[in-house]
């Protein structure tokens, strides 16, 4: 398990970066973007050739804007596999 911090929000990878989870409680709209950036970034180092899972607590997200944004970002970068428990 590897850990880094994105826009100071723990953000955990395991498998070589096929899971990768932020557990935070809150994830406002201004820092969505960034955070999914970053975890683009990650697993984009990672050299992922397939998708990976990304998990996050949606009571974090202090609107439905930060969940869709986060979402559409990590999607974009090849994360298709993003769940919110």
């Amino acid at each position: 398990i590897e850990k880094r911090s994105i826009v100071g929000k723990d953000v955990y990878s395991t498998l070589g970066g096929g899971v990768m989870a932020c557990l935070t409680d809150r994830i406002t709209d201004a820092e969505a973007e960034k955070l999914a950036l970053g975890i683009a970034k990650w697993h984009e180092e990672l050299g992922m050739d397939n998708d990976s899972t990304c998990v996050f607590r949606d009571s974090a997200f202090v609107s439905d804007t930060a969940k869709t944004n986060l979402t559409v970002i990590l999607n974009q970068n090849g994360i298709s596999n993003v769940r919110s428990l």
